[in-house]
């Protein structure tokens, strides 16, 4: 009896032994350090210098935080020194998209081939934008002889607003060779100088977007005051957001359906207020065709255009 009762005892000494040892182990596995967690995909977003560089970081954050929150992926923006170096730099720094302005945006899909996703709607239902020329109104210039002379200050040689249109505008006034014609031309850089410029004194006629140009008014008054609109171009795509076309399809649509729908939830709708517009709209590639045919009319062609300012 007692054998039985000492073999029992020893049974349940063991199985607590058992017990107390899987316990610790346990108690070691939770204590030991976790695997750090993986770091988040980032893609890089490159952005053309059409305002103030911080200007156009600050319109453009909200925008990449609401989609790196809703896609899980880190949208990092890139502001880019001119607006043909979007085309380098998709190769030279890994640019995964941009938000291109519709020339470098026609550019893009030609030599590039990538794919339009959205481009947003501003106040009235505007989604696209047109060129002008202006002049100061105290220069008295209506026709190419009152042209002959002056100076001329363009924008950069990717862009619609800022560079076909003019050209287009010299072969109607019967300007042949532009750089014999007028004492002095050049490139800005961006629509804002390009337009302050003008309004200075620092050149007599310019060329810049309507958006930029209104934009710039409801600060400035003294814009539509002084300064002369003399020609527009047709209407082209605002600024549209193109990615890669081997970018991660899931990806691509989330980004898409991310933009798509901002202004149906409140965040979306805080980030579209900071960054002035109502919603975004999808964009393809056939809504640049205007650009296309602009630019055929004036003897471009942009599959070997090659960006170079002078």
């Amino acid at each position: 009896m007692r054998l039985v009762f000492a073999r029992d005892v020893c049974r349940i000494l063991l199985c607590c032994l058992f017990l107390l040892l899987l316990a610790a182990c346990r108690d070691e596995q939770s204590a030991a350090p976790k695997s750090p967690p993986l770091p988040a995909k980032k893609i890089i977003i490159g952005l053309i210098p059409e305002l103030d560089i911080f200007v156009q970081k600050k319109r453009y954050e909200p925008i990449a935080l609401y989609l790196s929150q809703k896609t899980g992926t880190v949208i990092e923006l890139k502001i880019l020194s001119r607006y043909g170096n979007i085309l380098t730099n998709f190769q030279s720094e890994g640019l995964d998209g941009a938000f291109f302005g519709s020339f470098t945006g026609a550019l893009a899909i030609k030599k590039l081939g990538v794919e339009p996703l959205a481009r947003p709607e501003y106040e009235g239902g505007v989604s696209t934008y047109y060129g002008m020329v202006f002049a100061r109104k105290d220069r008295g210039i209506k026709t190419a002889q009152d042209m002959k002379g002056k100076v001329f200050v363009f924008v950069d040689r990717a862009t619609t607003a800022g560079w076909l249109l003019p050209l287009y505008f010299f072969r109607t006034q019967g300007i042949l060779d532009y750089r014999s014609w007028f004492r002095e031309t050049y490139f800005s850089g961006t629509h804002e100088d390009a337009i302050y410029d003008v309004l200075h004194g620092k050149a007599d006629l310019g060329a810049a977007k309507d958006l930029v140009f209104y934009r710039l008014a409801k600060e400035n008054p003294r814009i539509t005051e002084e300064l002369e609109i003399l020609a527009t171009s047709p209407n082209v795509p605002a600024n549209t957001l193109a990615v890669r076309h081997d970018l991660d399809p899931a990806l691509k649509s989330a980004i898409t359906r991310s933009l798509l729908s901002m202004d149906q939830n409140a965040e979306g709708r805080h980030a579209l207020a900071q960054f002035g517009a109502s919603r975004f709209i999808a964009t393809v590639a056939q809504d640049y065709t205007p650009v296309l045919e602009y630019a055929e009319h004036i003897g471009l062609d942009l599959a070997t255009y090659d960006y170079v300012n002078d």
